[in-house]
């Protein structure tokens, strides 16, 4: 999928044009989005603390950085397997139940799909007109619902079959669901969960910063209303669940956004490439570090 995207983009704007756009572009803006983009990640790593607080964790936050730098860098290889591996980093590292760190993880998701939500409904506010159009044109409310009642039956019957069943496999999914549900519910423990709360908003509030940050890199971005940005950040995040880590959807994403608002598929798609190729620059950079470091920093573990 990644592959045809990236084909695709790249049919519709020569690579020459993006490069003739990144060598016009402002970069002071790019290097604000990146460190805008640093500071999320940075909190994210921190808030994470709270969380594993309450389950009789200490982790040290070095440990909790890299192992969140470490999931970005491996969803690029596989989609979902950074936080599988997250969780393990600080199983092996910090000696945290994996249950209950990967249960910390779905909680965390959790509260960033609230605030994703809240993102939407103010979108929603501000650009109703656009958004109707945009979902109308591309999905069939009759589809979804009928995929939605199917998906709740299977989760209602493999539920009954687990709690009736007495074999080993289920026993074993019990042992884990039970620790997951702990971490989820790690987030009414905590102790600090006004601190919590702030840190899940200054997370997405930077996510938005870095995306309008970078957009006036764009000469010809510089001016389009806030709405088209809110709309393009909506699209673009849906777009790295679509691939790994955004590979080739994140400029589609941007382009389908933008075009919404008539303006022109040229910039569209340069902005999409710049934005995704300095942020996944980062990500390549300390996830690396990270990765290489972690071992390294605690080999007494």
């Amino acid at each position: 999928m990644g592959v045809f995207l990236i084909w695709y983009s790249l049919q519709s704007v020569p690579l020459s044009t993006i490069i003739d756009y990144w060598n016009k572009a402002d970069k002071s803006w790019i290097l604000l989005g990146v460190f805008l983009g640093l500071l999320s990640h940075l909190s994210r790593a921190y808030r994470w603390l709270f969380m594993l607080e309450p389950l009789g964790y200490k982790v040290k936050f070095s440990n909790s950085l890299m192992a969140v730098f470490a999931t970005y860098l491996i969803n690029y290889t596989i989609p979902r397997a950074g936080e599988v591996a997250r969780a393990s980093i600080l199983t092996n590292y910090e000696g945290v139940t994996f249950e209950k760190g990967f249960g910390t993880i779905v909680a965390e998701r959790v509260a960033d799909l609230i605030i994703m939500l809240i993102i939407i409904t103010i979108t929603l506010f501000l650009e109703f007109d656009f958004i109707f159009q945009f979902f109308s044109e591309r999905f069939n409310p009759f589809k979804i619902i009928i995929s939605l009642l199917i998906t709740l039956f299977l989760v209602v019957f493999l539920i009954y079959y687990i709690k009736k069943s007495t074999s080993k496999i289920a026993l074993k999914i019990k042992k884990f669901t039970i620790g997951l549900i702990e971490g989820v519910l790690s987030i009414f423990k905590m102790k600090k969960k006004w601190a919590f709360i702030f840190h899940t908003f200054f997370i997405w509030g930077m996510y938005v910063a870095m995306f309008y940050a970078t957009s006036q890199a764009i000469p010809e971005l510089q001016n389009i209303p806030f709405g088209a940005i809110l709309i393009g950040f909506i699209s673009a995040s849906f777009s790295i669940a679509a691939t790994n880590g955004g590979i080739g959807s994140y400029p589609v994403a941007v382009f389908a956004a933008f075009s919404i608002f008539s303006i022109t598929k040229d910039p569209s798609f340069a902005f999409g490439w710049i934005m995704w190729a300095s942020q996944t620059a980062m990500i390549i950079v300390f996830g690396g570090l990270s990765l290489i470091l972690l071992p390294i920093l605690n080999k007494k573990k």
